[in-house]
């Protein structure tokens, strides 16, 4: 009875515990979405379930003549859609190396890359900027791209790394033992088996840039090209703070592309991330 007793007691308490992290994380999202739907502009008289919503906000934010929100919608798309492939090409080819050839400086590299993740972007601001600017890059998709798959390359390969340690090394000597060269191996081998990492590795570069301000506060420089995040931050702070219903109604659209990767990817997710740190 008193076993019984204490099974009673940890499920309660785990189901409060469950309950509280829900209400943590679902009543911002809520209030977010309520204040889209409220009439005016003001955050002030908004409520989580208002009395008369509206979708005015979301017009507003699709009209071409009012608005440059489909336009900034369309770059950040782009940007985080194509930081996505190259990190995924670039990090791919990386982790395989490391993972699978031995060579001078092997372990040096992989202690840099340890090193450079632990950096933030935002601290090295200055030399980013004087970089793009000598290279003619500010003020271009081109330049924040660049910096964003750089960026992801040090965490990620070691993710990566991490996983393709797991996958037996005798499935590549059989496959060159058949004549298959080393790119085939990588393409038609090795890949396929790393399916679920390179999903994680792309979920996480795409999410990066896609809600990232910083970078792109910096390096952009005319409203046309501004992405989401920069263009809703400048559409508040041109009205003295007078549009935040506006931006609430930008801020829930956001959401959408990512929870379509996240679905997309959800198969692989757990099983990438959790052996992608089991070796390093």
């Amino acid at each position: 009875m008193s076993m019984k007793k204490n099974k009673m007691i940890r499920l309660t308490f785990s189901y409060l515990i469950i309950a509280l992290m829900s209400f943590i994380v679902i009543y911002p999202l809520l209030w977010v979405v309520g204040s889209s739907l409220n009439p005016g502009q003001s955050l002030s008289g908004s409520t989580m379930f208002p009395k008369n919503p509206t979708f005015d906000h979301y017009k507003y934010l699709f009209d071409l003549e009012k608005s440059n929100y489909v336009k900034w919608y369309w770059n950040s798309l782009k940007i985080s859609t194509l930081t996505m492939i190259l990190t995924v090409m670039t990090v791919s080819l990386t982790a395989y190396s490391f993972s699978r050839y031995r060579f001078i400086g092997r372990k040096n590299g992989l202690l840099t890359f340890l090193i450079l993740q632990m950096i933030p972007n935002f601290a090295a601001l200055i030399a980013i900027f004087v970089l793009a600017t000598r290279t003619g890059l500010i003020d271009t998709h081109l330049g924040l791209i660049l910096v964003y798959v750089g960026g992801q390359i040090p965490m990620n390969t070691w993710l990566m790394k991490g996983y393709l340690d797991t996958i037996p090394k005798e499935l590549d000597e059989s496959a060159k033992m058949d004549g298959a060269s080393h790119l085939r191996v990588f393409w038609q081998i090795v890949m396929p088996l790393a399916k679920p990492i390179v999903a994680v590795v792309a979920l996480f570069s795409f999410i990066a840039p896609f809600g990232d301000f910083i970078l792109a506060r910096i390096l952009l420089r005319t409203d046309e090209k501004f992405t989401m995040a920069v263009g809703l931050y400048e559409m508040v702070a041109k009205q003295f703070g007078n549009e935040f219903t506006k931006f609430a109604a930008g801020s829930v659209l956001i959401a959408i592309p990512i929870a379509a990767l996240f679905l997309m990817f959800q198969k692989y997710f757990v099983s990438g991330l959790t052996a992608g740190g089991t070796k390093g």
